[in-house]
């Protein structure tokens, strides 16, 4: 696809087109000599910034909902929609983005959705009332979903060579793992020590010192072939994903019975199959069948959307008990998911350097998976006397070394031989893999911890205990029913991934070579 002048005028205004370094260009997205090495791996470090501000802004915002809602007096039931507005934007149009940073540019779109992202966190820190909160947080998700595609592709197609990627990746991959960690600890000291706004106004902090180092150091990408833009495609997987995301984010706090709940599941699920038969026969489809049907890349995102169901449990769940039954303070609880967070950063840089490159993922995201499901087990001993120590910190380290082994070389291996023609669809199928899974994930827990505690109530009416314990047993009882899940989740996982994903290194994959000559 051919590029306007004034397109090409708009990036030579962002900053001066700098070579890669030391060695000739290639078709994954090496640039000529000259580039000064300490330019490459300042393109990890500006890629990981935005990836951070990406994860760390869904819980971030969490922390501070109760503070929003006592300052801009919304309702309990509106509430619902601060995460979710982010969560459906996000959610509906990361293939889209992926497919923009193709089609137009990964810096281009990086930078856009930098700039995007912040207008957005500066509007939802000033907003004097729930509807310019909403609206802030729709649009930072519109911005997330070209932003994370463009990002995990850049760093792709940064670096091709095995070595240098498997260190990019451990440290991408560290960062998307803690990320939502990390917010829970710093939304926790913004919203005690500053206010609720400053969770969204540090995402310009982030946004900002991102966005200079992209204009310095990313570079304009080669001329390639660039693909169609598949407008059936599009609308299936946008219109299809909303539904689906809707659904079952509508179904945390309503019925499963209702219409505005089952239809919606439906509509998208019909809308998603459609979008499936619809790639098989497009002579360019938004997302070539083979990106998926190799058995790591499909196992790797597999394991991204059983990762996104069963971590979001943890981070959810153990933070309520943290908070409402252990009475820990936000800025408490997000030091208390500092060892997961540390955990998780060296086992992904130790899978991802030294063991994916010898042994390849069906040896480290299985086992990553059976670590992290004997953690979510070993936490369902929680009681109303639990220590931190004795009852919260074993199982927490046992979960970072697990999604540690995931994180890293599910990434890699998401995008693993597919060139810049495709790089930014495939990034962003790994992206909504977690995410719909997040989604999805959260509805079921949520669901199946209210019927737990409905349940715990009923059982234990007649006994001669105070309701107000009655209720906090309740409670307890309904996070070990969630951790069981999670646990079973993450178990029934590393079987499915064992099975699809193959003994031995990574292989190139001839169809990813020859993808764009058949296109």
């Amino acid at each position: 696809m051919s590029e306007s002048s004034a397109g090409e005028d708009f990036v030579n205004a962002l900053g001066p087109t700098t070579p890669h370094s030391g060695r000739s260009g290639t078709d994954h997205g090496e640039a000529p000599d000259g580039q000064h090495e300490r330019g490459r791996w300042m393109v990890l470090v500006i890629v990981s910034i935005a990836q951070l501000m990406i994860v760390l802004d869904i819980s971030i915002v969490n922390i501070a909902l109760p503070d929003a809602q006592k300052a801009l007096g919304f309702s309990n039931g509106d509430r619902q929609w601060i995460v979710t507005a982010y969560s459906l934007a996000f959610g509906a149009l990361l293939l889209f983005g992926g497919r923009l940073a193709d089609l137009v540019g990964r810096k281009r779109m990086f930078i856009a959705g930098l700039i995007v992202f912040a207008a957005a966190s500066l509007l939802g820190g000033i907003s004097p009332n729930f509807e310019v909160l909403v609206t802030a947080r729709a649009i930072q998700g519109v911005a997330g979903a070209t932003l994370a595609p463009a990002a995990l592709s850049l760093l792709t197609t940064t670096f091709p060579d095995s070595r240098e990627r498997a260190t990019a990746f451990a440290v991408f991959g560290a960062v998307a793992g803690s990320g939502a960690a990390v917010g829970l600890l710093l939304g926790g000291v913004l919203t005690e020590f500053l206010s609720w706004r400053w969770t969204l106004f540090i995402n310009v902090l982030f946004a900002g010192v991102a966005l200079i180092g992209a204009v310095r150091y990313l570079t304009r990408e080669r001329p390639h072939e660039r693909p169609g833009l598949d407008i059936p495609g599009t609308l299936l997987v946008s219109v299809g994903l909303f539904c689906l995301v809707y659904g079952f984010s509508n179904a945390e706090s309503h019925p499963w019975s209702a219409p505005s709940t089952w239809g919606f599941i439906v509509v998208g699920g019909v809308l998603l199959l459609a979008f499936c038969a619809w790639i098989a026969r497009a002579a360019d489809p938004l997302l070539p069948p083979w990106i998926v049907l190799h058995r790591d890349r499909g196992g790797s995102f597999l394991a991204m959307f059983i990762t996104g169901a069963g971590i979001f449990g943890v981070f959810l769940f153990l933070t309520y008990f943290l908070q409402t039954s252990l009475r820990y303070s936000p800025v408490r609880t997000g030091l208390a998911f500092l060892p997961l967070v540390i955990a998780l950063m060296i086992t992904a840089t130790a899978a991802s350097t030294r063991l994916l490159p010898r042994f390849g993922p069906k040896l480290l995201i299985p086992p990553g998976m059976m670590l992290a499901a004997g953690g979510m087990a070993w936490l369902t001993g929680i009681s109303l006397t639990s220590s931190y120590a004795a009852n919260i910190l074993g199982p927490l380290i046992l979960l970072g070394a697990g999604l540690g082994l995931v994180f890293a070389p599910a990434l890699n291996s998401a995008t693993f031989s597919v060139g810049p023609r495709d790089a930014g669809v495939a990034s962003a199928t790994a992206n909504t893999a977690q995410q719909v899974g997040g989604s999805i994930g959260t509805a079921l827990l949520n669901t199946i911890a209210a019927s737990a505690v409905t349940s715990y109530v009923a059982s234990h009416a007649a006994a001669h205990v105070p309701p107000t314990e009655v209720q906090a047993q309740a409670a307890v009882h309904s996070y070990q029913v969630v951790f069981w899940i999670c646990a079973a989740i993450f178990a029934i996982g590393a079987l499915i991934c064992f099975g699809l994903l193959r003994f031995g290194a990574q292989q190139p994959d001839s169809q990813a070579a020859d993808a764009p000559a058949a296109a």
